[in-house]
């Protein structure tokens, strides 16, 4: 297995030509970003996941919808969803207020109320997504997807988890939608049959045990394509010591939505080599893609929204 040393100089986030293509288009971003948008990126398809907002948004959303019309983003993947609302908005005024400001709402990040799975809680779960499908496809959603990890402690375990994914999946596809799962880091961890714990830890020597595998891995196996996709973080796949370009190689047909995301501001750390990642989705034909920022050290949520819109749309690499 590839150890440490070997996967940050072959990984997609730390080649050198990704440190140079992270400062290039940072210095680029930095030059072009007071000055019009020019028809080729006046006319990119930008989506952005409005959990990088935070409670700022909640502070005046007309007017905070409109700023990101403005920015140059176009369409939208929601946080926040309870009970048939947006953060206490009904959802059917949230999607007025995104019509208004010429944002279409594309997709959405719903977690069920437990995060362990097992026959007991089971309709709890479906009871769960057959609302929340129901809810969310009256609004025109068309993509379901959890971001929050179950339980996956073990094989086993994490196979039950893709069996209820399954299931959601159907949920999802009676209402007109597809169900997805966005990972984290912790995805990237390996279990094992009969396991109580993910091994975080590096394989420098020695051979694997016996039926060990990577839970992201295990649940693609234990999915069926039909009903579920996957949503890939590419950051969090880099903190999981993986490189994003291999997974989008490793399954061009599951991999169907991607999160574009940095430490803060894209391009900004000079770690992320989003040429390469953005020249495999489109090989791959994946149209959606959301923009998601962290919190911010310096400089408001709307700030850095801005500065990642700002980085793409003059990034030459970005349809």
């Amino acid at each position: 297995m590839t150890n440490r040393r070997n996967f940050l100089k072959n990984a997609s986030l730390l080649t050198i030509g990704g440190v140079l293509a992270g400062k290039g288009s940072q210095a680029m971003a930095s030059v072009n970003a007071t000055t019009h948008q020019t028809a080729s990126s006046a006319s990119k398809e930008i989506g952005l996941q409005i959990y990088s907002l935070g409670k700022e948004l909640y502070e005046d959303v007309p007017g905070g919808l409109k700023k990101l019309k403005d920015y140059g983003y176009t369409y939208l993947e929601l946080a926040g969803y309870k009970d048939g609302k947006i953060n206490d908005i009904e959802m059917a005024d949230f999607k007025k207020m995104c019509d208004d400001a010429g944002l279409r709402i594309v997709s959405t990040h719903v977690n069920p109320p437990v995060r362990e799975y097992n026959d007991g809680n089971k309709q709890e779960i479906l009871d769960f997504w057959k609302k929340a499908a129901d809810d969310h496809a009256k609004i025109g959603v068309k993509l379901l997807i959890q971001p929050g990890q179950p339980s996956t402690q073990s094989v086993e375990e994490t196979s039950y988890v893709g069996e209820i994914f399954n299931e959601a999946g159907k949920i999802a596809k009676a209402a007109g939608m597809s169900f997805g799962y966005h990972n984290h880091h912790m995805e990237f961890a390996r279990v094992v049959p009969g396991g109580t714990k993910m091994d975080f830890g590096y394989r420098f020597f020695g051979e694997k045990p016996e039926g060990e595998e990577v839970v992201y891995d295990c649940l693609m196996r234990n999915t069926d394509p039909s009903l579920v996709f996957f949503e890939l973080d590419v950051y969090w796949a880099v903190m999981g010591q993986n490189d994003p370009v291999e997974y989008l190689k490793k399954y061009p047909n599951r991999i169907t939505v991607l999160h574009i995301k940095d430490r803060a501001i894209l391009g900004q750390s000079g770690m992320m080599n989003f040429e390469q990642i953005y020249k495999q989705a489109y090989a791959n034909g994946i149209k959606n893609y959301f923009v998601e920022l962290e919190g911010m050290k310096g400089g408001t949520q709307f700030e850095g929204v801005k500065g990642c819109a700002d980085y793409l749309l003059v990034a030459n690499f970005v349809k």
